[in-house]
């Protein structure tokens, strides 16, 4: 296992990750629904959003962000190992964009929990 340097930059630990289980959870007791009526909307949710960008559809979700299909350009990329040149084809890709308000929220709360530490 590689170990990364610290001693050029400051350290800052990724926050652990917040899995369906957990967002299932929170959603659950701030509703009042049961964990499988929430697990119901959840995957449902997640069903049409799938389904919408498999049509190349664009989901806009104000003061939240947008969620669409981009087409990335084939190219030409090197196995690290031998140095081989690989050709990657063209594929579409769901791409994610946070809206302004978000992103500015973000900003924000993670200013002010770094500015706490």
């Amino acid at each position: 296992m590689r170990r990364r340097r610290t001693d050029r930059l400051s350290f800052h630990p990724l926050p652990t990750a917040v899995t369906k289980a957990d967002l299932i959870d929170q959603i659950a007791s701030g509703t009042g629904l049961t964990k499988i009526e929430t697990e119901a909307v959840v995957n449902g949710f997640i069903a049409l959003l799938k389904a919408g960008l498999k049509r190349g559809e664009r989901i806009d979700l104000r003061g939240f962000g947008t969620f669409r299909v981009q087409l990335r350009a084939a190219r030409t990329a090197r196995n690290p190992r031998t140095n081989e040149e690989i050709e990657v084809p063209a594929q579409y890709v769901p791409v994610f964009k946070p809206s302004r308000e978000f992103r500015n929220a973000v900003d924000e709360a993670m200013k002010a929990k770094q500015a706490h530490e």
